[in-house]
């Protein structure tokens, strides 16, 4: 080794050659986040007659630990609509101060038309789309709740590739496999949603809340739960898991000590 100061760490010139400081050379192309560390999992959210439910768990995992117990995945917009984020946590962050302008640009124009739920999705589908054109997609899975220009409950969901759909029930993460199927036992089509009330949709969240936290490892017993209607948007940032209940675990193939 070269024990001169200036080259402290450094491989003898004369033996190795010279040192190949390429890599610092910053004419090649951009290079981009292409693997999330720190994530969020499912966002679940279902229509009902008023309005949307939305709930989403405060755990941001670092990898497979459970490392930030306080993220709060649901944000409002101009109090009319709603936000759920899934993916990764840094990404939701620039987007949180993307939609805080955009907000503040839109309060200077008291009296122009205010973003409801469903321009306010497609303003993000195009931004998802935008990045994903530029391959430096935002590793992000969103859920945009509100009412329509029609005053109608609206759901819908964008992902990193800026592809949109829209279900009276819609989930990320997990939550598409486990969730899902809870949901559409009460809302399969959009005509069924008008059976819905408030109180049986927030039930059914509920469950899928714990279900997701029985079977989903990066999941937490903590969440956020929104409801957003004509009057305004209800939010909850502290909710808790009741009636908790791992029996069903003994009969489970594998789980702690077995007997023959």
């Amino acid at each position: 080794m070269d024990h001169r100061p200036q080259a402290w760490g450094r491989p003898r010139d004369d033996v190795y050659g010279a040192y190949d400081a390429s890599y610092l050379h910053t004419n090649g192309p951009n290079q981009h986040t292409q693997s999330p560390i720190v994530t969020g999992t499912s966002v679940v959210a279902m229509k009902f007659k008023d309005g949307v439910v939305m709930a989403a768990d405060n755990l941001a995992s670092y990898g497979s630990l459970a490392r930030f117990t306080d993220v709060k995945r649901l944000r409002t917009f101009a109090n009319t609509s709603l936000v759920g984020f899934g993916g990764d946590v840094s990404d939701m962050q620039y987007l949180d101060r993307h939609l805080t302008a955009l907000g503040i640009e839109e309060a200077y124009q008291p009296d122009a038309h205010v973003l409801n739920a469903r321009s306010l999705h497609k303003y993000l589908s195009k931004l998802m789309y935008s990045r994903r054109s530029k391959f430096d997609p935002l590793w992000n899975h969103l859920l945009v709740a509100g009412l329509d220009d029609d005053e109608r409950p609206f759901l819908a969901a964008t992902d990193l590739l800026g592809t949109v759909f829209t279900s009276p029930s819609l989930a990320t993460g997990y939550g598409s496999m486990l969730a899902q199927p809870i949901m559409r036992r009460y809302v399969p089509d959009e005509e069924s949603v008008a059976n819905v009330t408030r109180e049986k949709a927030v039930e059914v969240v509920r469950e899928c809340m714990k279900v997701l936290f029985y079977r989903d490892a990066r999941s937490l017993d903590s969440y956020s739960l929104a409801v957003v209607t004509k009057d305004g948007i209800d939010l909850s940032e502290t909710e808790k898991l009741e009636n908790q209940s791992w029996a069903f675990a003994d009969r489970i193939k594998g789980y702690g000590t077995q007997t023959v």
